[in-house]
């Protein structure tokens, strides 16, 4: 990916998760959803995602970074859930200016493995969100 595309990409996405820190609340409350029943929905989507990584069978073919926002949301002040947006896109562009040379230097068994530790990862995130929000449906 060019320098170019790879800022267009990590901008673009980078707005969108901000517009959903801000303006997911209200929308939610405007559909009738809480946060912490959306924080579930979005739990069970990161951990299908987290899967897919793991397995390697697609699931999903769209954009997956909005619904961890609003499921992150649920458990985290807004200060740090940006802070994290602003350093994960700092990563993300560093990653997509860097992938040719890193593909190169992992290899092909490396990327697959690379793959599926951030795949567990993910899982457990899906797991802890999942689990946190769903002591509220009790209450």
């Amino acid at each position: 990916m060019g320098g170019i595309r790879a800022l267009s990409a990590t901008l673009l996405s980078g707005g969108l998760m901000i517009l959903f820190l801000y303006l997911g609340d209200p929308f939610l409350r405007m559909m009738g959803v809480d946060v912490r029943s959306f924080a579930v929905g979005g739990s069970i989507v990161i951990f299908l995602l987290g899967l897919e990584m793991v397995l390697g069978h697609e699931i999903f073919k769209s954009d997956k970074d909005i619904k961890a926002v609003m499921s992150l949301k649920a458990n985290f002040d807004e200060m740090y859930i940006l802070l994290g947006i602003l350093i994960n896109l700092l990563g993300v562009y560093l990653v997509l200016i860097s992938l040719q040379w890193i593909e190169k230097a992992l290899g092909k068994a490396g990327m697959i493995a690379v793959r599926k530790f951030f795949g567990v990862i993910l899982i457990a995130i899906a797991v802890k969100i999942f689990g946190s929000n769903l002591q509220a449906f009790g209450k």
